[in-house]
């Protein structure tokens, strides 16, 4: 019965609802004073290398004529937030090529700035809020730290009102081995938020490739 259920349901039209974007996601990069060049350089590859990837890719268009839009952009201070590419509807791999190709060439914006992660997820909702016609929207933040200045994400989650969006994290142990736990409890939010791990930034890439092929699934019928 649950075969030719499934069957059922692949042969359903696509919504109209689907045609447009389907999920906005804003991917943000740590580039705090605990992050050096050469970390860096892992975070930005890791990245570039899973647009390029055929199991992120088949992720991304699972669904015909929907299309999500990334954004990519660094993350440190208060005042310390760069947009490396504005949210772009990702359509075909060309348009996956030349986000990556985008992301290689990118300079680093600062490399001595705390590390706010408030602030962070702050930007990224206000980010999100141009894109009110996709009916998902999440944050992808990664970091090495625990916020040191400003307001902390829990607190911004009780002054702010950050409705459906979800917050997912990657927390990369290199320097606090607790990592895990604070993004656990402070870090990440809203309908299905989960927490990806890396034990260091030689680990990133795969943690991201991870983590972006769950952030693109598509969500199951009727939960939000």
């Amino acid at each position: 019965m649950r075969h030719w259920l499934i069957l059922l349901c692949l042969a359903l039209p696509v919504p109209a609802a689907a045609q447009g974007c389907r999920i906005a996601l804003s991917m943000a990069l740590d580039v705090s004073s605990s992050v050096d060049e050469a970390e860096y350089a892992l975070q930005v590859e890791g990245v570039a290398r899973a647009l390029e990837d055929f199991e992120v890719q088949r992720a991304m268009f699972q669904i015909p004529g929907a299309y999500v839009s990334l954004q990519v952009f660094e993350w440190s201070g208060v005042t310390e937030q760069t947009i490396i590419v504005d949210l772009t509807p990702l359509r075909a791999e060309a348009d996956l090529a030349r986000m990556a190709a985008t992301l290689r060439a990118h300079p680093r914006s600062v490399a001595n700035a705390a590390t706010g992660l408030g602030r962070a997820v702050s930007f990224a909702r206000t980010q999100l809020e141009r894109m009110r016609d996709c009916p998902y929207h999440k944050i992808d933040i990664s970091g090495d730290g625990q916020s040191n200045v400003g307001i902390p994400p829990h607190q911004v989650y009780a002054q702010v009102d950050f409705g459906e969006i979800t917050v997912n994290g990657l927390a990369i142990l290199s320097d606090e081995r607790a990592l895990g736990r604070y993004y656990s409890y402070f870090v990440i939010r809203g309908p299905g938020a989960f927490l990806e791990i890396a034990d260091d930034f030689e680990d990133y890439p795969a943690a991201i490739k991870r983590k972006l092929i769950k952030e693109l699934g598509v969500p199951q019928l009727g939960l939000r």
